[in-house]
């Protein structure tokens, strides 16, 4: 299949179309500007309270006059526009593909030579997040504006953290010498005072060992902050840093102490500033700040090889210091459960797959596609249909569904709900299917996975329409995988080892008035890893929607005091929303009632046990909520790291 790196077939047509888009824009950003100024978030509302000079309602008073003005010589050249801009869409094809072209270890090409399907399997980690990059006027009902800084942080953020080397922890002692943890999280933080914590079996862990990184191939800013704009992950990525950790009857590494850890705690945001996504030094959330130095690398002495892959000379080589101490709650496994979980501060190392929701405004997808392809070669921004197309209603944004992956993308197909009301009818709400190669046999057989990405039907009350979306969604994917498949039993060209959809789904498996949604078939097709059945959580699942209200409080305002309040039943109660029908006070702070379930939890990861290569299996590792958006959206994101092996070499 070929993938449209352009939005319409010709030049022609694209010239015209950004003549007319020039001509509407002004009226569009006046109309944005002029709403946006009458709704204000709590934050700016707390500024202002500050401020005794009121300066913010004192600007608004004098340009909405300016505006208005504005908007009104504005709209004869908009009209003039529309007549043009409206035909065009029959013509655009639904989606623009971005393909960064990389000669790197790490890049697309690279990946694929290095899985076979031969040994123990390979893993494959997948996230997705509702980022609500609307435009801004429309963004402050959320709670959140400044939509292009957002969109250019988020970026950053999520670049930064999957850019991570990932580490394999090894615990040295008398009874356990066998890889203890692949960090899904790569690097984590002491807490308090747990810096020599005994755990069970009379091990106890240390509060710092010392690792290197990448053999010296990095600056020290290059190790602290990941890749730089633009520039593409390097191979060392993809290799595991080994770190061992002496038990109580080994040694103790040396420790080297920084100032920097004692100086640099975590802080509320300073009168002033704009939250998180204006926020440089005092942000935990991207690597390069003080905090987060803290919690992830800190650079320490050199010349002791601690990893052993690095190139020769210990002058060129780079030593770090990390905590590897947790605190309980954070990383906890059921008894009857076969995988790690976790409320992570920052997106899994070595991100392979990355789907998001609500990327509707164009100008924040460009912003957010040139930073992301700091990392994944390939991306799909830009998704879904403008205008009148059948019976559907006129549409005025797109889908808002957003695609980044490492591996390259074969086919893509792209269906919108027919059946949204209300306000969601404007947006082409539907559903992304997307086929990956992922690796190829010594056969030369294609290893590839299937990826589906949606947003459903958002108003509470409408659980039919979500219900005809989700039967919507299982026909779609069905046909797409019979129309891209080449696989016969004669000749079985392609091996599929995975199938995952992933999404905003706009329901949760607690509430009673989702209790459709909740029985639907698509989850006797599809797993969810936090769903013991319908109405029914696993005990450590938490929901993924925040309470708008709460968003700039200082407890939340950072990634890792997020991350702490949602380690407490208490702080989820005051922070999460709860089912509106269950309680009139649900999502408001200083609640007392106790409320069924962890929060609502609306933001899926599905994967199937089913329709896969025969002998083959696709098991959840890892799963995490995270907190590294805080204060830059309203959802947590989540991820999840599939193994996928041969089972009959497993057994």
């Amino acid at each position: 299949m070929v993938l449209y790196t352009t939005p319409f077939p010709n030049s022609c047509l694209s010239a015209l179309h950004a003549v007319s888009w020039a001509l509407i824009f002004p009226c569009y950003w006046l109309v944005d500007r002029l709403v946006a100024s009458f709704i204000p978030t709590t934050y700016e509302k707390r500024q202002r309270a500050d401020d005794p000079c009121c300066l913010q309602l004192f600007c608004t008073v004098l340009f909405t006059p300016v505006y208005l003005a504005l908007l009104v010589a504005a709209l004869p050249f908009a009209f003039l526009g529309f007549i043009f801009w409206s035909p065009l869409q029959s013509a655009r094809r639904p989606y623009s593909y971005s393909r960064l072209e990389d000669k790197s270890p790490a890049g697309g090409a690279a990946l694929l030579s290095e899985w076979k399907g031969t040994g123990a399997g390979k893993s494959f980690c997948f996230a997705t997040a509702n980022v609500c990059l609307l435009p801004d006027s429309l963004a402050r009902l959320n709670n959140v504006f400044n939509t292009q800084a957002r969109a250019k942080e988020i970026g950053q953020r999520i670049r930064n953290g999957a850019a991570r080397p990932q580490i394999k922890i090894y615990i040295d002692s008398p009874t356990n010498t066998s890889i203890s943890a692949a960090s899904f999280s790569s690097l984590v933080s002491p807490q308090g005072s747990d810096g020599a914590r005994a755990v069970p079996g009379s091990i106890k862990r240390t509060a710092s060992v010392e690792y290197k990184g990448d053999g010296g191939r990095h600056t020290s800013d290059e190790a602290a902050n990941g890749p730089a704009s633009g520039e593409q992950a390097d191979g060392s990525l993809e290799d595991s840093c080994i770190v061992r950790i002496g038990g109580e009857d080994g040694g103790r590494p040396q420790e080297a102490d920084d100032p920097a850890t004692a100086r640099n705690g975590s802080g509320g945001t300073p009168k002033g500033q704009t939250p998180n996504h204006n926020q440089r030094d005092g942000d935990s959330g991207s690597l390069g700040s003080p905090s987060a130095s803290r919690e992830s690398l800190v650079k320490a002495r050199a010349g002791q090889d601690v990893c052993g892959s690095g190139e020769p000379g210990g002058n060129s080589k780079l030593l770090y210091k990390t905590s590897v101490v947790k605190k309980a709650a954070r990383r906890r496994r059921h008894p009857d459960e076969a995988f790690d979980h976790e409320v992570s501060a920052f997106f899994p190392a070595n991100l392979d797959f990355l789907c998001l929701q609500e990327v509707f405004d164009k100008r924040a997808a460009a912003k957010l596609k040139e930073q992301l392809h700091g990392y994944f070669e390939y991306i799909l921004y830009d998704v879904g249909v403008y205008g009148c197309h059948g019976c559907c209603n006129f549409k005025c944004l797109n889908s808002g569904l957003f695609f980044a992956s490492r591996y390259p993308v074969m086919d893509v197909a792209y269906h919108c709900y027919p059946n949204g009301c209300s306000f969601d009818a404007l947006a082409s709400k539907g559903a992304l299917f997307l086929k990956v190669q992922v690796g190829s046999t010594p056969q030369d057989q294609r290893i590839v996975g299937y990826i589906a990405c949606t947003h459903l039907h958002a108003p509470p009350e409408d659980s039919a329409i979500r219900c005809e979306q989700l039967d919507l969604l299982q026909d779609w994917l069905a046909d797409f995988r019979k129309s891209t498949s080449s696989t016969s039993t004669a000749n079985p060209e392609e091996l599929v080892v995975f199938d995952v959809i992933c999404g905003d789904l706009n329901f949760d498996n607690c509430s009673s008035d989702d209790k459709l949604e909740q029985q639907h078939s698509l989850f006797t097709r599809y797993k969810d890893p936090c769903r013991l059945g319908p109405g029914e959580e696993k005990p450590w699942a938490i929901g993924t929607l925040l309470d708008t209200s709460g968003l700039y409080d200082e407890d939340v305002c950072t990634p890792d005091n997020l991350q702490k309040v949602l380690e407490s039943e208490e702080g989820r109660r005051e922070y999460l929303a709860f089912p509106t029908s269950k309680s009139p006070g649900a999502g408001q702070k200083g609640r007392k009632d106790v409320l069924k379930g962890n929060g609502r939890r609306i933001d899926y990861m599905l994967h199937a046990e089913e329709g896969l290569c025969p002998d083959w299996k696709a098991e959840v590792e890892e799963f995490s909520f995270i907190t590294q958006l805080s204060g830059l959206t309203d959802h947590l994101p989540v991820a999840m790291r599939l193994m996928v092996s041969a089972g009959e070499e497993e057994a």
